[in-house]
């Protein structure tokens, strides 16, 4: 069975329906670290203004004092990549989602895409220590034992979520790139990615697939799989505009 990873985003919209909170014991590490931080520690550690640190102070209060209420992450999570993928799902895909799809946090490790997360900003390269050592470093074992659990991954993850895993256990991702053909030339940048990552995804779920092979099948938002461009690791869609 096949296993997406994806990456979390920035930006953030609130459902309508919210429920319990709960961290780990990991996740709770990295909430007691930084519920002794200021507002102004805090907007030196993230690198962002007055306004936007005091907020985010607040947030983590919240969690810490357990009165933060959580969404299901893949609903709570409004990146240009969420955006694109299909949320009014059936009962078999959401079976498969809840299967097959998990989102890679620098807050609460590995985790289904539906796991109820509270909302809150943080990623890879913000510059805390927990336990003394980097985040990226603090998961890292969590991360590996994750991969040797499952058969194959497919990641959909930036270079910065991928780093987290060690080098031989990346060497064993399947990754998927995307690029657009305008007149013979080939490119690729963020937005096209994002925009394809949550299409190629929806595609995915929508076609219950199951292995390497029939990934090569699919067809989506005017991408299809090139084989000229890809290897054994790397699956390259082409889309042409």
């Amino acid at each position: 069975m096949l296993t997406f990873l994806i990456p979390t985003a920035k930006e953030m919209k609130i459902p309508n329906e919210s429920y319990p909170h709960a961290l780990t014991s990991k996740s709770s590490a990295i909430i007691q670290e930084m519920s002794q931080m200021s507002p102004e520690e805090l907007g030196k550690c993230y690198k962002i203004k007055e306004d936007a640190a005091q907020k985010e102070f607040g947030r983590i209060q919240a969690i810490h004092n357990n009165t933060a209420p959580a969404y299901p992450a893949i609903d709570l999570f409004n990146g240009l990549m969420y955006r694109y993928i299909k949320k009014e799902l059936s009962t078999s895909e959401q079976l498969y989602l809840n299967q097959s799809v998990f989102i890679t946090s620098s807050l609460y490790g590995i985790i289904p895409a539906n796991f109820p997360i509270a909302e809150h900003r943080l990623d890879f390269h913000t510059k805390i220590k927990v336990q003394n050592q980097s985040l990226k470093n603090y998961w890292r074992k969590d991360y590996d034992n994750f991969v040797a659990e499952k058969e194959q991954i497919v990641s959909l993850l930036s270079s910065e979520f991928e780093e987290v895993f060690s080098a031989e256990i990346r060497q064993q991702f399947l990754k998927i790139k995307f690029m657009e053909d305008k007149d013979g030339q080939l490119k690729t940048h963020s937005t096209i990615s994002k925009k394809a990552r949550g299409a190629f995804l929806t595609a995915v779920v929508e076609h219950n697939i199951q292995s390497i092979e029939t990934l090569k099948d699919l067809q989506f938002d005017g991408f299809y799989f090139l084989e000229d461009l890809s290897i054994d690791d790397q699956f390259v869609y082409i889309k042409k505009v």
